[in-house]
């Protein structure tokens, strides 16, 4: 394309966006991708929704290849101890760049699964050998970001199932991508948000599918965690991946812990849709600061401390989603949903219960209200999986659990994922809007429709069903 021809197309693209050719011209995460963004949110990428309710056969034991097992990796593989001793899964391979890395973990395979796995090291590419074996179900990915797209992309191409740390894309050109081989070769490609898992969360989703919250209108979720210390730690990070999307880039990486449960409260996918958001963040200092102190390489951050998004839906509700990994704010993800009859606000967790008739004053529930609305609408599954979720507690207090066994068991009985493609992208999609909001002075920004039209068929959260 010559510059004529993209600076017409970017000129268009600035009506649907309300974004500046000087902003598509400019230089953020590849330049923004300017072209593939341009064509992207245009609508010249266009989902067929064909995924909406897939589910596949049933897989009666199903079996799982790891690549990544650093930090998260080493997690994910203690959550899979209930599964494999009751023949739910199996654990046939695991893939990492370092031997050492997937030695360890295999010798704690060995304690619950005594044959281990086959590994798979030594050279970037040995995990693409690992997904070519035709003994695979599933693939589950925990490995830096840049690598998520290509990894679920040679996943689903090879036929197999992925399931994958957030975000899946850093690129609006890759969301469209995920969605285009998923709907081609009929794979899930679901987002490992496990925050959509624990036990205060699917407490207050079971409250609004009881009606107590009445109409949501307003929602806000954060991922607010103090990460200077592991990103310039030396060896927490490998080769301090993680510190370096700060150097470059500026909007929200880490939109799912926040977003995705908030997303469940208001049917995203399921009746309603983003339609548009706005993003700013403010100077950047605490890393910077931090980065002296430690004698980092690098001393200069685009990112800001704080980014603030808001998103507004179809249906005219509204998301405040914030991001800060760089300052000493104790951690958050606010988790706050307003409703015409209720209100919840995370961290600590309060709740309000309006009355009938309008009240002068209103102040939280006092501690046996509040304990008399969590037993009684305790999510089910929480109540079911109580004796297992409390043996790993070491997975972010169970979550991380509650999440690896839903998605097992769901493809074992072969029923429909409980996070699915398209909230897999629409959570992915809201870093790269961001980053361009933030990078043209906070535009309001068109969020594109990633479903093919079928947010638009109202229908219960997938989480809410009983499976077991």
């Amino acid at each position: 394309m010559n510059r004529k021809s993209f600076l017409n197309l970017s000129a268009r693209a600035g009506l649907f966006l309300g974004l500046t050719p000087t902003l598509l011209a400019g230089n953020n995460r590849e330049n923004l991708q300017e072209v593939d963004a341009v064509n992207a949110l245009l609508g010249s990428n266009k989902a067929q929704g064909n995924m909406v309710n897939f589910a596949d056969k049933p897989i009666d034991k199903v079996r799982v290849g790891m690549i990544g097992m650093g930090n998260r990796g080493s997690v994910l593989i203690q959550m899979f101890e209930y599964l494999i001793k009751h023949n739910h899964a199996e654990i046939v391979a695991l893939s990492d760049l370092k031997e050492d890395k997937v030695t360890k973990n295999n010798d704690y395979l060995k304690t619950i699964q005594p044959e281990g796995a086959d590994l798979y090291f030594g050279d970037e590419k040995a995990w693409k050998k690992m997904a070519k074996r035709d003994d695979i179900d599933i693939l589950i990915i925990a490995t830096p970001w840049n690598f998520h797209t290509e990894m679920c992309v040679y996943g689903m191409e090879n036929n197999k199932h992925v399931a994958c740390e957030q975000p899946l894309a850093l690129t609006l050109d890759d969301c469209w991508k995920l969605i285009e081989v998923a709907e081609r070769t009929k794979k899930h490609c679901m987002y490992m948000e496990n925050c959509c898992f624990n036990g205060e969360e699917l407490w207050i989703l079971n409250m609004i599918n009881e009606g107590i919250f009445g109409d949501i209108n307003h929602a806000e979720g954060a991922y607010i965690h103090d990460l200077r210390k592991h990103m310039l730690d030396a060896n927490y990070y490998e080769n301090q991946w993680r510190i370096k999307h700060h150097e470059t880039n500026n909007g929200n990486f880490y939109t799912g812990h926040g977003l995705g449960p908030v997303s469940a409260y208001m049917d995203i996918g399921r009746g309603d849709n983003y339609d548009h958001l706005v993003s700013m963040s403010s100077r950047e200092q605490s890393l910077s600061e931090a980065a002296k102190t430690e004698n980092y390489k690098t001393q200069k951050f685009a990112c800001g401390d704080m980014n603030t998004s808001l998103i507004k839906t179809k249906k005219g509700k509204t998301i405040m989603l914030q991001f800060d990994t760089h300052t000493g704010r104790p951690y958050s993800r606010l988790n706050t949903v307003t409703g015409t009859k209720a209100v919840h606000e995370g961290y600590p967790s309060r709740l309000y219960v309006g009355h009938e008739e309008l009240q002068w004053g209103h102040s939280w529930l006092k501690d046996e209200e509040y304990k008399d609305y969590r037993e009684r609408y305790d999510h089910p599954l929480w109540k079911k999986l109580r004796t297992q979720i409390d043996a790993n507690a070491v997975g972010h207090g169970g979550m991380d659990f509650v999440m690896i066994y839903r998605m097992m068991r769901c493809l074992n009985q072969g029923l429909r994922l409980d996070i699915n493609l398209y909230d897999s992208v629409m959570w992915s999609a809201i870093t790269p809007l961001s980053e361009m909001s933030v990078a043209n002075n906070s535009a309001s920004t068109k969020i594109p429709d990633f479903t093919g039209g079928t947010w638009e068929t109202p229908r219960k959260n997938e989480i809410l069903r009983d499976i077991m």
